[in-house]
């Protein structure tokens, strides 16, 4: 019935499930969650898990994963873990101890995909977002090819399988392309994707240099009020994802997810909730008409729930360019 393979391969030759569990936990869930909602995507059949130094939940889904393995249930090879440099870690002396950080903390020898989280650096620091006494971001003018270098050698050491970037727009993706004695290009550029934001220039310009473009934000977004504009609409209460899902038999959510599997996005969803968790992977059993998918297109309205507001004055802020 589907005509999605489950994976991809990348441009170095590994291979990425198309569809990941995201492993962000909002403020007013307990990290105890997510140790049981991985456990019950493993079980579900999930087999990519994206993860973050940002989050600071790697334990937690390290020591999922790893009870996963102990059990039974998968080998460490049937897993694609991903994990994030943090923006005050860009200095190139910096970046390898960042990933070994997160390693440390999920116990695991490897990530599968290691990810420049944001093209903004900030100044070494104990806390994530740096300020000076007037609360302005301590930026970092560290050159992001610098960084990619640094990147490249986590990768020789076997630290890494593959290597990425999230966030950057079409200029910053083309200063690592462009990089003199480029070694290795990016895999992926991980952004913000979905039916309100269907990012059709970049997904375009990524296919053309064969770098994976996969989505977080798929379902929206989980409105935290931190960072979420509380006057943005519900995406899974737009109308015409409601009339789909009941052609289809499905619900509004599956029907988000499969439009972007459906045009080679690799598709990162999210959920404490086991029947959801276990619904997710019916996405892989009905297909949209390309009228539907065309239907779908047309509900774009370049809305971002992420406008990146706590870089707010970064010169390097990536949502200020087109795409």
């Amino acid at each position: 019935m589907s005509s999605v393979p489950l994976r991809m391969t990348l441009n170095d030759g590994h291979f990425i499930p198309v569809l990941g569990f995201g492993t962000t936990v909002p403020e007013k869930v307990a990290k105890d969650e997510l140790i049981k909602a991985t456990k019950i995507a493993i079980d579900a059949g999930f087999r990519h898990f994206d993860s973050a130094y940002l989050y600071g939940i790697e334990e937690e889904a390290g020591q999922a994963i790893r009870s996963k393995i102990a059990d039974g249930t998968v080998k460490r090879e049937d897993i694609f873990y991903t994990s994030k440099l943090w923006s005050t870690f860009h200095r190139p002396e910096l970046v390898r101890s960042c990933l070994e950080a997160s390693l440390k903390k999920a116990q695991l020898d490897y990530v599968d995909l290691y990810i420049i989280h944001f093209p903004m650096a900030l100044q070494p620091s104990d806390k994530l977002f740096p300020r000076d006494e007037h609360g302005n971001l301590l930026v970092d003018p560290v050159n992001l090819c610098d960084t990619w270098e640094a990147m490249e050698k986590c990768k020789d050491a076997g630290l890494a399988k593959s290597i990425g970037v999230s966030n950057f727009n079409r200029r910053q993706l083309e200063m690592i392309l462009n990089k003199p004695g480029l070694k290795y290009k990016p895999v992926c550029n991980q952004v913000e994707c979905h039916v309100y934001l269907n990012q059709s220039k970049m997904l375009e310009y990524c296919k053309s240099k064969d770098i994976a473009l996969i989505a977080y934000c798929t379902l929206g977004s989980s409105r935290d009020p931190i960072w979420v504009d509380q006057s943005s609409p519900i995406l899974l209460e737009d109308p015409v994802l409601c009339t789909m899902a009941k052609k289809y038999k499905q619900t509004p959510a599956l029907v988000a997810l499969r439009y972007l599997l459906q045009r080679g996005i690799v598709t990162l969803a999210r959920s404490f909730n086991e029947k959801r968790i276990k619904e997710m992977m019916q996405v892989f059993e009905f297909q949209l008409t390309s009228e539907d998918m065309k239907i779908i297109d047309g509900l774009n309205r370049n809305l971002r729930y992420n406008s990146g507001d706590y870089f707010h004055g970064h010169p390097n802020h990536p949502f200020t360019d087109e795409y």
